[in-house]
Formats: C-alpha cells, sequence, structure tokens
C-alpha cells in the first residue's frame, strides 16, 4: 500500500459487524461484513485479526464507531468518535453523492428514513418494532422457500402478477405467504407481492408525511435485494441508487467522521492499536447489591485484567 495513513469505522450492529479501512482521500480500501451472531466482543476480535492479517500493522490515524453496538466497540478499540447510525449513514451517503435528499436504509433488524436538506440531515424516522422488511425477515423466508437469499429478489423480477401480502407486520406477511402457497399461487408471484408490501409498509410508515425529494439512495443489506429496489422505485417513481459499498455505509461514516474529527482536534489517536484490539476480550456481568438499584454492571477485561466497567447508576464500579 502507498497510502502511509488510514482510518477505520465500525459498525456494531444486531445482525452484521462491519469494518472498513479508508485511506485520507476518503476512500476506501478494505471492507469486511461479517455476522454478528449474538456475540460481538468475540466477533470484532476475530474480524482485526482478520484486517491484521490481509492488511499488515498498518498506521491508523483515526477510528470511529456506529451501530447499535458503538460504545462496546469504542471502549474495545480505543474510538476517537463515537456516532449513532444516522449521522453515519448521513455523512457516508453525502460523500458518495453530495447532491442526496433522501437516504432509504434497511438493515438486519431496523430501518430508517433520513432526509437531508442542504446537506445536513433535516429529518429522520426509525422502525425498531417490527422486523418486516428486514434482513433477518428476508433471510427467514428465503430459508422457509428454499431459496439463496441472494436470488430472493430475482424471483420477484421474474413475476407477471403479483399477488396481494399483509406486509404491516412479520408475523401477518409469513401466515399471508403460507396461505398464499397453499392456495396454489406461483412462487414468483408470492415474492415479488411480498416485496410491493414491504416497501409500501415502508413507506406508510417511515415516510408518512415526509417529502422524498430525489436523488435516493438505497442503503444496507437489503439495497441488495432486486425485488425490493424495484417495488421502491415504482412506489416513488423514480430512479433509486444503490451505492458501490451499500452494505458497509454506516461503518464508512464512522471512519468519515473520526477523519473530521481528527482533523479539527490535530490530536493524536486514542486508537489503541492491533496488539489491543486482536487480543481475548471478555466480558462478565456483576451483580452490584449495594442499594436498592440492583444494578447489573458489564465488565470488560482483556485476558484477566479489567479495563472498563458500565451499566451502574452511581459510577461505583465505573470509577474503579
Amino acid at each position: 500500500m502507498n497510502e502511509d495513513q488510514f482510518f477505520l469505522g465500525v459498525d456494531v450492529g444486531s445482525v452484521s459487524t462491519n469494518i472498513v479501512v479508508v485511506n485520507k482521500a476518503g476512500e476506501l480500501r478494505k471492507k469486511l461484513y461479517v455476522r454478528t451472531e449474538g456475540r460481538p466482543v468475540k466477533v470484532l476480535t476475530e474480524a482485526f485479526k482478520t484486517i491484521r492479517q490481509e492488511m499488515g500493522d498498518i498506521s491508523v490515524a483515526g477510528a470511529g464507531t456506529t451501530g447499535s453496538g458503538r460504545e462496546l466497540a469504542a471502549l474495545m478499540i480505543g474510538a476517537d468518535t463515537v456516532k449513532n447510525e444516522i449521522t453515519a449513514h448521513g455523512i457516508a451517503a453525502k460523500r458518495v453523492l453530495p447532491e442526496v435528499n433522501t437516504i432509504l436504509e434497511i438493515g438486519g433488524q431496523d430501518s430508517k428514513i433520513i432526509i437531508l436538506k442542504d446537506g445536513i440531515v433535516y429529518d429522520f424516522a426509525m422502525n425498531t418494532v417490527c422486523a418486516a422488511g428486514t434482513g433477518s425477515f428476508l433471510d427467514r423466508q428465503a430459508s422457509r422457500l428454499g431459496i439463496p437469499i441472494s436470488e430472493f429478489g430475482e424471483y420477484a423480477l421474474k413475476s407477471g402478477s403479483p399477488v396481494r401480502i399483509a406486509g404491516r407486520c412479520a408475523v401477518f406477511a409469513e401466515s399471508d405467504m403460507i396461505h398464499k402457497q397453499q392456495a396454489g399461487h406461483d412462487l414468483c408471484d408470492i415474492i415479488r407481492g411480498l416485496c410491493e408490501a414491504l416497501a409500501g409498509n415502508y413507506l406508510n410508515n417511515l415516510a408518512k408525511g415526509k417529502k422524498i425529494n430525489g436523488p435516493v439512495v438505497f442503503q444496507g443489506g437489503v439495497a441488495a435485494n432486486a425485488g425490493i429496489l424495484r417495488a421502491f422505485e415504482n412506489a416513488l417513481q423514480t430512479e433509486i441508487i444503490v451505492p458501490e459499498h451499500y452494505d458497509v455505509m454506516g461503518a464508512y461514516g464512522a471512519a468519515l467522521l473520526a477523519m473530521e474529527q481528527l482533523s479539527r482536534s490535530g490530536g493524536p489517536t486514542s486508537f489503541k492499536g492491533f496488539d489491543s484490539a486482536c487480543s481475548e476480550h471478555n466480558t462478565k456481568t456483576i451483580d452490584c447489591g449495594g442499594c436498592s438499584n440492583q444494578c447489573e454492571v458489564v465488565e470488560l477485561s482483556i485476558g484477566t485484567r479489567p479495563v472498563a466497567r458500565w451499566g451502574d447508576r452511581c459510577g461505583k464500579w465505573a470509577m474503579r
């Protein structure tokens, strides 16, 4: 590699953990997309080992984290900036397409819409309650139907007459799909009906009351589903852009935010280095009976050495 310094972006979600390596020009040089599988600490450690094996001990000028596990990841690696997914996805989309006005993002367990105005996040909405339309729901349906998830959307494109599927709820959608199968409807028509129902549900809930102006960018793992993409384009009557690195845009945004932070501060990075990031990390729960709050304290250790504690309301454990 000719570049001498890099920035790391880490996005730890409930379904996937993503890491990107970005050079000083903001160009993505390496990305890693792995399943979290309910073990964010172990998966993150193994992911950094992979980055180190493939890129060596590169010079890291800054690191940023985002996602539902951003605080945990920040403690493990020593992040310079910790930002929510809305901010991370917004800055990543703006970097890829400066004139972007609307971002549709559907991940493994949640979905969100982000409206930008003059390049700044103006409005947003998130759905973390219902799994309908998320990556995990589509994975489950593909598995139930015996179809590789990579081909799921292509089935929808082959349909000539989509059936109506109730897409308001994951349970109802699956039940309706089974009913349509038992009634003898073509599988391609059922899958297309599902894609249209899920896109409609997204727009009726998250986008309700919001003016969707183009250009529109589609991000998150579900952006790879051609059926969902076509359903959104038909519903909005506009072309939707899927970025090259649609699956790791949160991590990309975190890396860009770290670059921006270090550029402003001019200080050294807080990144602990690959030796620390690749070390064996363990967590355990401590039940504190010191008062009636009965806090459940999480302790993070490298080997046998505690390096952080959080979860207590009074700070007794965190300060130790």
